[in-house]
């Protein structure tokens, strides 16, 4: 029984030691057309829970081999925040990780219940999944349980983020046909400027999913992410950038791009060729072009 798995090297979240609350079996209220699991029948309770000492020995375990880990991060074969003893685990791990931050990674679900969010209020950062803004979206593309609905999700996280002062980060998954288009993106993004949330991470399929759906190119995700208001902190969290070929853009394209989106280092990277990244180079040490970190990601934007 694996509960612990990694460490993981992320550039958005340094170095990672997975903690899995659901080693044995998929138990989840979702059942993601992308998930790379099996499908399985969803559930609104886990009924194989581990007992929160068995979680913590083996966290403890793990930190006496690893003893360089940044972030200690919640997870599980399925939804971590079905775990009935989410509360007190966390509390047992902050007792004694010192000054390794904690972070879960929840497909939002159960976020409108109070005993849930009163749960992750203790932890150092919070990512949330929001593939839909639509419930007919939710319902083809997350496979919901029934009874959950889009706009108590949408709810719950506007109450929780009123109460958490640490980094809360939305992860929008992107499939093809399924929530890329414009009215989808256009709901998703009227919510988020609602939100706010520290960090939008916009990515698509990566491993092999379940089922026979397909993830979107590169260009598709900067185009997407064009569509979202340049106030929002939208990361491209893609490994798909190798497909998209380098081309030049003068200062002015460059400037102009940036108006309507600011890029991350990966994003120039993957967009410009060597003589236009002198130019971006150019126009950084001039000014015209300024830096911003949003929760150790570095974004660059036009002055």
């Amino acid at each position: 029984m694996n509960i612990i798995f990694g460490p993981i090297h992320s550039r958005r979240f340094g170095k990672s030691l997975g903690i899995d609350l659901s080693p044995s079996r998929k138990q989840c209220n979702f059942d993601c057309l992308y998930c790379e699991l099996d499908p399985a029948k969803t559930m609104d309770g886990q009924d194989d829970v581990l007992p929160v000492e068995t979680i913590v020995t083996a966290v403890k375990e793990a930190l006496k081999i690893h003893t360089d880990i940044d972030v200690l991060t919640i997870t599980a074969n399925g939804e971590p925040t079905l775990y009935p003893y989410l509360s007190a685990l966390i509390d047992e791990i902050n007792t004694f990780k010192g000054s390794i931050k904690t972070l879960i990674l929840s497909n939002a679900s159960t976020i409108d219940d109070p005993n849930v969010q009163a749960a992750l209020l203790k932890l150092d950062e919070v990512k949330l999944s929001l593939d839909c803004a639509t419930q007919k979206c939710l319902k083809k593309l997350d496979r919901s349980h029934s009874g959950i609905l889009v706009e108590k999700i949408k709810e719950g996280m506007l109450t929780f983020k009123k109460a958490y002062r640490n980094p809360l980060i939305i992860e929008i998954l992107v499939v093809e046909g399924l929530n890329d288009s414009e009215e989808e993106i256009a709901e998703l993004n009227r919510y988020l400027l609602e939100l706010q949330p520290t960090r939008i991470d916009l990515g698509t399929i990566d491993r092999p999913p379940a089922f026979d759906v397909k993830p979107v190119g590169y260009e598709t995700l900067l185009e997407i992410s064009r569509q979202f208001d340049t106030t929002l902190p939208v990361y491209i969290a893609s490994r798909k950038k190798a497909e998209i070929k380098s081309t030049f853009y003068s200062e002015e394209e460059i400037l102009s791009t940036l108006q309507k989106r600011p890029l991350t280092e990966d994003d120039i990277q993957a967009l410009f060729n060597e003589e236009s990244q002198k130019n971006f180079r150019s126009l950084l040490k001039s000014g015209k072009i300024a830096s911003v970190e949003i929760n150790s990601v570095i974004f660059y934007k036009k002055v």
